[in-house]
């Protein structure tokens, strides 16, 4: 099999990357391949999700997901790669671009070679990028189409070097919401304070305060973290703004510690801008609920990573980043991975390019899969 030919898809795609929902060329070339391949393709779902089935020479009632993000980053490449993002703003830096060549590899080692029963759907997943593709092929009928049985995906890892995979049951990414608070109701000269409320006081002592919910609200072996990641306020040295906003980040692995901690995060608000004699506006939005895998397709990974020629095992730790393959595995069984490719520069780095030494690993990971899943390949 002819691994450059990926390679170059790759290339191309990395060279012409589309943000979330705008993956018209991404989506159009992605269709056309698979059309080549002889698989069955349908487009369009979940705006510009892809999906292409592959029925094996046996019949069989089983269907298994094979999913890949297809969407870049709102970024600047700044790679020195001749095929560095020629889309200015634009860049594969969290290694979509790999995923789509990994599966579509696989794709025509399993169309050349569809000695199974049952069939494969391959899932060209947009939007992962914190807009909720998986979410919208969902709600446009993805699992209605085709009802899989059990799921998988991969996702590269700098952390790891190549040729190892990690992976785990229950939770291996964490849920997130984001919150945006602003304090407003203040203002005036900042060498007169006692005659106004100070905004921008309230506001420091909010993120201090935020800065302890983790630990002092959750239990001890619970792990979760809030993050305040903006400040805004004041556009002067000698004014107190009439209005100061912050925003952040939390990441949880339970709806129990999920719910706690938007509680505390809006009493806490509500509190000190009362104090301060401020009116406080939160939004609180659970964008990404946790990923959490399940028991059997976790062992059948780790199995096809061993037969695939990677070096696997359980995870210790899941990660506080997240992932919308969260929303397909609340929907159906299956597995999300950790397939090494470093060392490299890190996700969403904007010297970032994905390692092509990885497409043979997870190519070969997708077909052992399918394997261990509908029969001998």
């Amino acid at each position: 099999m002819n691994i450059q030919k990926w390679v170059d898809v790759r290339h191309h795609l990395h060279q012409n990357p589309e943000t979330g929902f705008n993956e018209q060329q991404t989506a159009a070339l992605i269709a056309e391949l698979l059309k080549q391949l002889g698989v069955e393709v349908e487009t369009g779902i979940g705006k510009t999700g892809v999906v292409g089935v592959l029925r094996g020479r046996y019949p069989g009632k089983r269907m298994i997901g094979l999913r890949a993000d297809i969407d870049a980053l709102p970024m600047k490449d700044e790679g020195k790669k001749q095929w560095r993002s020629s889309n200015e703003g634009i860049a594969h830096a969290c290694g979509h671009d790999g995923h789509t060549a990994m599966l579509l590899a696989a794709a025509e080692y399993l169309a050349k070679n569809p000695n199974f029963e049952g069939s494969v759907c391959f899932i060209f997943q947009p939007a992962e990028e914190g807009l909720a593709g998986a979410k919208a092929m969902i709600q446009d009928g993805l699992f209605r189409r085709y009802p899989c049985d059990a799921i998988y995906a991969i996702h590269n890892w700098p952390e790891l070097e190549v040729g190892e995979l990690r992976t785990r049951t229950g939770p291996i990414m964490a849920a997130a919401d984001r919150f945006d608070i602003t304090l407003s109701g203040g203002g005036g000269h900042a060498a007169q304070p006692h005659l106004s409320a100070d905004t921008l006081l309230a506001t420091s002592e909010l993120v201090v305060a935020l800065n302890s919910l983790v630990s002092r609200t959750l239990n001890p072996h619970e792990s979760a973290l809030l993050t305040v990641t903006q400040i805004h306020g004041g556009s002067s040295h000698n004014m107190i703004p009439s209005d100061s906003s912050i925003t952040g980040t939390v990441r949880t692995f339970t709806s129990e510690a999920r719910d706690i901690l938007e509680h505390q995060v809006r009493l806490k608000t509500e509190h000190i801008s009362a104090a301060y004699g401020l009116v406080a506006s939160i939004r609180y939005n659970r964008y990404y609920p946790a990923t959490h895998n399940s028991c059997r397709e976790v062992g059948v990974a780790l199995q096809a990573a061993q037969q695939a020629g990677l070096s696997a095992q359980q995870a210790v730790h899941p990660a506080l980043t997240s992932e919308d393959f969260s929303f397909m595995l609340q929907e159906k069984p299956g597995a999300y991975v950790w397939l090494g490719s470093g060392p490299s520069y890190p996700l969403h780095h904007p010297s970032y390019d994905f390692n092509d030494e990885v497409i043979p690993f997870g190519m070969r990971w997708f077909c052992e899969v399918i394997q261990l899943e509908l029969g001998k390949i």
